[in-house]
């Protein structure tokens, strides 16, 4: 999806404000100008780009989100069906955050929108944020300029949002990205599990994190304080050269590069990944740059506080820092062929 091809058809939006104490419903479709519908795509196109992003199905037999998300497409998407679904998908979602606190208040937009692909349903919760604006009073005397503090700024274009789904009206596949809040004393997925009732695998950001951390946890496990070190550095250059290659992680082929003939090593990574039911021939592919980004350069932090970051290449070539081990077991790093220092 491109951010040129969102159509946006319809929009609505809905006072989800917990303090109030009640929801604040609207009746009628936002009249949204072209910067306000600049603002929505932006946000559309992020959580769609986003390797944050989960892919989930409804469980469509104990889901009210699915029930009236697809009466509503039945209904042939017209106006007062859309407004209607909106209200009732908003006054459930008021509901659960007003019996978890740990939720914060926020405005819910639904948005109507198609693209080449076909049509879709945005639900975007924008969480408010507190700022700082002007406020004049007038009286006999004459003006009078404050600065207040205000609770109810929506998230920038910039800033992603911490709950939102996109919804396919065809197939019903939500694209869902959330964040846990306190659900009855445990931490939880409520915007899925709660809200939408819907599952999926986990988005690729998590995905990587889980196969870099158990890597890692059975590298510390079997190597010694400098091997590790080795081991780390080693296995960040793997998966370097596979996103640079190919675009995505073959987790088989990263530990086979990694631990090689060790297959009590690799056996005892994918126990670990079983956990989080990722399959032993799982490729993970990401769509952010970003994501990508992360592996470009070796971040390097010592014991005596001193960070240095160095760029894969520079890394990989060894005409530019060397790692020598020295008999104490301590590591000197020696950075070679400086041509120009400067400080920042």
């Amino acid at each position: 999806m491109e951010k040129g091809e969102i159509r946006l058809r319809k929009v609505i939006v809905h006072i989800l404000d917990s303090t109030v104490g009640m929801p604040v419903l609207s009746d009628a479709l936002l009249d949204y100008g072209s910067d306000f519908g600049d603002f929505l795509r932006e946000h559309i196109y992020r959580i769609e780009t986003t390797d944050e992003k989960k892919t989930c199905e409804f469980h469509k037999e104990e889901s009210e989100a699915y029930q009236q998300i697809s009466a509503f497409a039945e209904s042939g998407l017209e106006e007062g069906a859309f407004i209607e679904t909106s209200r009732n998908l908003a006054a459930r979602l008021y509901e659960i955050m007003n019996q978890n606190i740990e939720i914060p208040p926020a405005d819910f937009v639904a948005a109507l929108f198609e693209t080449e692909a076909g049509k879709y349903l945005a639900l975007l919760k924008m969480d408010y944020r507190t700022s700082y604006t002007h406020q004049t009073q007038s009286d006999a005397f004459g003006n009078t300029n404050e600065i207040i503090k205000f609770r109810a700024i929506l998230p920038t274009e910039t800033q992603k949002l911490s709950e939102a789904a996109i919804i396919g009206l065809s197939d019903f596949t939500v694209s869902l990205t959330e964040k846990k809040y306190e659900v009855n004393g445990t931490k939880t997925n409520y915007f899925s599990k709660l809200f939408l009732k819907c599952s999926g695998a986990l988005s690729p950001k998590s995905q990587l994190s889980i196969v870099t951390r158990a890597i890692d946890t059975v590298q510390k496990k079997y190597c010694n304080d400098g091997e590790q070190f080795e081991a780390q550095m080693e296995t960040k250059q793997i998966i370097h050269n596979q996103l640079a290659e190919t675009g995505a992680v073959s987790v088989p082929f990263v530990l086979d590069q990694v631990f090689k003939e060790k297959e009590e090593y690799k056996e005892e990574v994918q126990e670990k990944l079983e956990k989080y039911k990722m399959g032993t021939d799982l490729r993970i592919e990401p769509q952010s740059e970003s994501t990508a980004r992360k592996f470009e350069k070796q971040h390097l932090t010592t014991d005596t506080g001193v960070e240095i970051k160095i760029p894969m290449e520079q890394y990989q070539d060894g005409e530019h820092i060397e790692f020598i081990t020295n008999p104490d077991g301590s590591i000197s790093i020696l950075i070679k062929n400086v041509g120009r220092i400067t400080s920042k």
